[in-house]
């Protein structure tokens, strides 16, 4: 097992990590009982050193966010990583080689795994044991951080190889690039705006049902962002469906749907009234998504056979190149800021889909 130095003491650490360009770096978190994730531990190699940084601690951060977020990292599958640092610490590095993106570049599976990596690289099996680790717990038990710093001690030699291997193709730039994606903040803000996309009951809701599942989703979101608890536990999706459905004009009418807690109508009832009733407001002017049309649908399977005669020519994924998803959102948006129209893609199939356009 690697050897690593526990810190829970993180500005003690500076002068360790100065000096050095990059490091290898994972986290754990936990986000059970709040909305956003709570960040428990981060794994840093450093050299020939591992370190377990307690970020927990209740003083002594600045001077350690500060030295670590100014270098490049090495990460695998980098964004929910990405997300729970720049929640937390309101920064992110200055740079990123996220290994999941480079070995998809060199034909690997797309969405290849960090443990799959490891044993592609350097035939070696790593353990699985403590996948469903409580990170909040403290102390952390010593097998428990044997297995945190297990991820970060191939993440610079992989880096390494891969890079070395991508260089060779011509293909390092767009590891590089597609990296540099994640480091948009704007991935990681969080509204209301969009939370009617996560209710899939709300689908076939039309007219006043759907403007109320609309507005009703955004409060949810809302008030799990202001209280930090998970949005099921301001209310399931099931009553909030319901309260969308019968549409109640008041208080009373709430309290007599079935699942909607007494608890949640005692404090907020009257606000998920009024927001029930602002709905109204809105019927009539909203239009629910439109299934693809035929030539949407022609369009979209001309632009996937593009893609797939491109992928087969690098010897890559399809999904590496462009996803269903991203010509989809494409085909029925219209969108030309997409990422297949940008980058190492332009040149390669982005013109070509244009065309299609």
């Amino acid at each position: 097992m690697p050897e690593y130095l526990f810190v829970d003491q993180p500005d003690t650490l500076v002068s360790k990590l100065s000096g050095h360009a990059r490091f290898g770096v994972d986290t754990e978190f936990m986000r059970e009982k709040t909305y956003f994730a709570e960040l428990c531990l981060i794994q840093i190699s450093a050299g020939a050193s591992i370190y377990c940084v307690d970020p927990l601690a209740d003083e002594g951060k600045e001077k350690f966010w500060q030295q670590l977020l100014g270098v490049s990292w090495v990460l695998h599958s980098a964004r929910q990583d990405i997300e729970v640092i720049y929640q937390t610490a309101g920064a992110m590095p200055a740079e990123i080689f996220d290994t999941q993106i480079a070995a998809g570049l060199l034909g690997m599976s797309a969405q290849v795994g960090y443990a799959g990596l490891v044993k592609e690289l350097f035939d070696v099996e790593m353990a699985k044991s403590h996948t469903r680790a409580d990170w909040t717990r403290r102390p952390l038990s010593d097998a428990v951080l044997e297995y945190a710093a297990e991820d970060v001690l191939y993440l610079l030699p992989a880096a390494e190889i891969l890079s070395e291997r991508l260089d060779k193709k011509g293909r390092l730039d767009w590891a590089r690039q597609d990296s540099a994606l994640l480091l948009d903040p704007s991935l990681y803000v969080v509204s209301g705006d969009q939370a009617i996309d996560r209710l899939k009951g709300a689908r076939n809701f039309r007219g006043a049902r759907r403007a109320a599942a609309v507005r009703l989703a955004a409060w949810r979101e809302n008030e799990a962002i202001r209280r930090n608890r998970p949005r099921q536990w301001i209310l399931r999706d099931s009553p909030l469906l319901d309260i969308a459905y019968k549409l109640p004009t008041s208080v009373e009418a709430l309290s007599g749907i079935e699942g909607v807690p007494p608890k949640l109508v005692s404090r907020v009832g009257q606000d998920i009234v009024d927001t029930v009733a602002a709905s109204a407001h809105d019927a009539n002017g909203y239009q629910p998504p439109q299934p693809p049309d035929e030539s949407q649908k022609a369009l979209l399977k001309a632009m996937q056979s593009k893609v797939a005669e491109c992928a087969r020519d690098l010897d890559l994924s399809a999904e590496t190149v462009a996803s269903k998803r991203e010509l989809s959102a494409v085909v029925i948006s219209g969108n030309q800021e997409s990422r297949v129209f940008t980058g190492w893609r332009r040149d390669l199939i982005g013109e070509q889909l244009l065309g299609l356009l």
